[in-house]
């Protein structure tokens, strides 16, 4: 049974790491669109809100797709004045109980209470920007948010696996 927990751990890492790769080019998209938002505005006046909303899409999907990667890799904000030090059994049980007791219900609750109506309402209008030449796409926009609180749950999953496996050898 340990085996297949493994491997269902290792399959979520896999899946988490190249979403994780893939979005990471938007970082360089991000800068990209901001220097021709800044260069368009600045050298030749003109505004452009379709750019300028393509920069806060990017933006947002960078951040909202690539942190459970950022948490794969240890990458996330953790106080580490009693964890640094502690041994390889009491980081497993205090990454257990994180992810048991704090992520997996919290993203739980993002899901289902805060963002599947919120995203539903938006899908079933096919929102778009306020703004007359924005981009028609809000509603992929808002999606986002409850394929981040999957994202996050999956890498809690895994991180769960991998602890409970610590604990149990």
């Amino acid at each position: 049974m340990p085996r297949h927990l493994a491997t269902i751990a290792s399959a979520i890492d896999r899946l988490i790491a190249a979403i994780g790769r893939a979005v990471m080019w938007l970082a360089l998209a991000v800068v990209l669109l901001q220097f021709a938002v800044v260069v368009l505005r600045y050298a030749f006046g003109l505004g452009s809100i379709w750019l300028s909303e393509s920069v806060l899409y990017a933006h947002a999907a960078l951040f909202m797709l690539a942190a459970a990667w950022t948490l794969q890799a240890n990458g996330h904000v953790r106080v580490d004045v009693f964890y640094a030090d502690a041994s390889p059994r009491a980081k497993a049980l205090v990454d257990l109980l994180g992810a048991l007791l704090l992520l997996l219900p919290f993203m739980a609750v993002i899901a289902w209470f805060a963002s599947l109506p919120y995203v539903a309402r938006s899908w079933a209008i096919l929102e778009r920007s306020r703004e007359a030449s924005g981009l028609p796409l809000v509603y992929l926009l808002k999606t986002l948010i409850p394929l981040f609180a999957l994202l996050m749950a999956l890498a809690g999953i895994a991180q769960a696996i991998r602890a409970a496996l610590v604990l149990r050898s």
